[in-house]
């Protein structure tokens, strides 16, 4: 059996529990609307800190840039932003969530994901 480091874990709830408490911190000034109306979209609630968060991000760049104009590939920093934490009900980070082109959530995802993994899902969502 695998003994963790405590204070890791406290630390890690700790986090989690800010971003999901902390109010209006969520940018007023952060006009994209998620889910992008009429576009699929898949969102990555993370932070720019955190270990699978930064696995995360080379990922989530290349899939920017691929599925520029065929589908909407955004990054949100729950640190940065803590009542997207709230708002999107995440109890993790990162969490991925999909939507379909008509707004609704098809499929959330908690930890690293794979690029494979999200282009099949962006698949079966209709992008090519």
């Amino acid at each position: 059996m695998k003994i963790y480091n405590n204070t890791s874990l406290i630390l890690v709830q700790i986090v989690l529990l800010v971003s999901l408490v902390a109010g209006s911190a969520y940018a007023s000034t952060d006009t994209q609307e998620i889910p992008v109306p009429g576009m699929v979209t898949m969102v990555d609630l993370g932070a720019k800190k955190c270990i699978p968060c930064k696995m995360m991000a080379p990922v989530m760049e290349e899939l920017e840039k691929e599925y520029a104009g065929r589908a909407a590939i955004v990054f949100i920093d729950v640190w940065e932003k803590p009542n997207a934490g709230k708002k999107f009900g995440i109890r993790a980070i990162p969490t991925q969530i999909f939507y379909d082109s008509a707004g609704i959530e098809v499929l959330r995802h908690e930890g690293f994901f794979d690029k494979a993994s999200i282009v099949a899902e962006l698949q079966k969502l209709g992008v090519k």
